[in-house]
């Protein structure tokens, strides 16, 4: 059966914390009814931080390419492709058949692998991995991909998800003596391997995953063979691809478009598929949950509006949960605007529903999320700046429906409210394509604590008052699991909207992945 967490008394007292700003110093933002052109460099720094921290954020995508030539070169693009599945680390292992070269780094793909290094990646084998941006914390001996030596020869594995149960069996290990080089969850995966008795490695892998409990889309390169996985409940992405007869494997679709490989199909849950001497073989080892729980996050937000996730269009689903918005909570407005860039597809959804036009608000400076790795404080000021900007003179006296995907702490949102009102906007209806976030992520998703989720500590009415919005309206769980029934034809877990997690989580042992990763911070490590 399903768990369902406890909510929290809302009679209790609150603590910073708790009113939806976790660990970020709210003193330091700006007031809301100050326009953006006259915040100071200091107040803008803050709200670009609080902007980012005000957000769900993937914790990886992975990548790999079996049986070509330019291997580590491919892995590089597929990685440039997901890079929005994680800034902080980044890697790349390939494998000449007889031993595996590596390199990982803190830091962007395009920062990172230049020809000299990507040179340097000999072999026809490659998997890569993105990893998500912790705060402030640089910790190189968590990025994957992991490798280690075993006695079935050289193994590297590259993994997408959380496992619930890595604690529990991580302390059991090192109780029998392991000996553990990072603090990631996905390192347990490879003790359990190498310490398998089974004498084939896709043996070894099948023990190994068998094991954990948890989201996880897994693959693993060895000495001639690509194998990979996905859980039983199929929470996270994993498609397959060829190019020039070669096999691809990626988080998302857009990967495979970047490099020219056609999508073959998807990884199915409780399936591990072998690749070894140019053919793909398929093993059904785990049991398939009798209902798919496959991540609606993904969809929401998280994967690039341009990929087919499990065979369905990212973009098309966005547009279709905005027209469910519109129909949902309509409102009488001038223009229809979204949050950028994480509401446009909503928003058009909204305004092709409603019939009301859909405009530019805001105008956002893509680069500007780069900001992280420049060297010095000025730079990143500079570009603070210009992260969003309201349209002077356009919004003058217009009634704005402003559409977003989602509410986390609800800290950015109220300034922005505030930028459209400073900007002249005669009223903002908030509109958001989604239902209240109300519980934190276990399978794979780096989501603030409970407490600290405005929606789970406030009614919508109060969080409306909070953000300084005219009115509110969220999607309602109904709605959006009718249209996931309905477009997607697939089972979704919804836990963070709903309370109901598919797989029970031990609170005693329950960390999250990033959590993990803060517990050791390393600075300037190499390999």
């Amino acid at each position: 059966m399903p768990m369902r967490s406890p909510r929290s008394s809302r009679s209790s007292p609150l603590t910073a914390a708790s009113r939806g700003l976790g660990s970020f110093d709210a003193s330091r933002l700006p007031p809301g009814d100050r326009a953006f052109d006259r915040l100071t460099t200091a107040e803008l720094k803050a709200l670009e931080e609080a902007h980012r921290a005000d957000r769900f954020h993937d914790e990886c995508g992975i990548f790999g390419i079996h049986g070509s030539e330019e291997a580590s070169h491919l892995t590089y693009l597929g990685l440039y492709a997901l890079q929005h599945r994680g800034q902080e680390s980044c890697g790349i292992v390939s494998s000449t058949g007889r031993e595996h070269v590596a390199h990982r780094a803190m830091g962007l793909v395009a920062d990172t692998f230049g020809a000299p290094v990507l040179n340097s990646l000999k072999g026809r084998h490659a998997i890569g991995h993105v990893r998500y941006s912790t705060s402030g914390e640089s910790m190189l001996r968590n990025a994957q991909p992991i490798c280690a030596n075993t006695d079935g020869g050289p193994v590297s594995i590259a993994h997408n998800g959380n496992l619930v149960n890595a604690g529990v069996i991580r302390r059991e290990l090192e109780g029998r003596g392991a000996i553990f080089g990072s603090t990631s969850d996905s390192e347990v995966l490879l003790h359990l391997l190498a310490r398998s008795r089974e004498k084939h490695m896709e043996d070894r892998f099948i023990d190994a995953v068998s094991r954990v409990k948890g989201a996880f889309s897994i693959i693993l390169l060895t000495d001639d063979a690509m194998i990979a996985a996905r859980d039983p409940h199929g929470f996270r992405p994993l498609s397959i691809g060829r190019k020039d007869g070669a096999w691809v494997l990626s988080s998302e679709t857009c990967a495979l478009d970047l490099i020219g490989a056609t999508h073959e199909r998807d990884v199915e849950p409780g399936e591990v598929v072998v690749i070894r001497r140019g053919r793909l073989r398929s093993i059904r080892p785990l049991a398939r949950d009798s209902k798919e729980h496959f991540c609606i996050f993904e969809y929401i937000y998280f994967a690039r509006p341009d990929s087919n996730l499990v065979g369905h269009n990212v973009y098309a689903y966005r547009k279709e949960l905005g027209r469910v918005l519109s129909r949902e909570h309509p409102v009488a407005a001038d223009m229809v605007a979204p949050v950028l860039d994480s509401g446009s597809a909503a928003a058009l959804g909204y305004a092709e529903e409603s019939g009301i036009p859909y405009e530019t608000a805001l105008i956002r400076n893509h680069y500007v999320s780069r900001s992280f790795i420049e060297p010095t404080q000025t730079v990143r000021d500079f570009k603070v700046r210009v992260k969003h900007n309201a349209i002077r003179g356009f919004l003058d006296g217009k009634r704005i429906v402003l559409v977003d995907d989602s509410i986390v702490r609800g800290t950015t949102l109220v300034k922005i409210v505030g930028m459209l009102r400073s900007a002249g906007a005669r009223e903002v209806h908030v509109r958001i394509s989604s239902p209240p976030t109300v519980g934190p992520c276990h399978y794979g998703i780096d989501t603030p604590n409970r407490e600290e989720l405005i929606a789970h500590e406030y009614t919508i009415e109060e969080i409306r008052e909070r953000i300084k919005a005219d009115s509110l309206g969220y999607l309602s769980i109904e709605g959006l699991r009718r249209t996931a029934a309905g477009e997607l034809k697939l089972g979704i877990c919804d836990a963070c909207f709903s309370d109901d997690y598919p797989i029970e989580i031990d609170a005693s042992a329950a960390v999250p992945q990033l959590t993990l990763f803060r517990a050791v911070k390393e600075q300037n490590t190499e390999f």
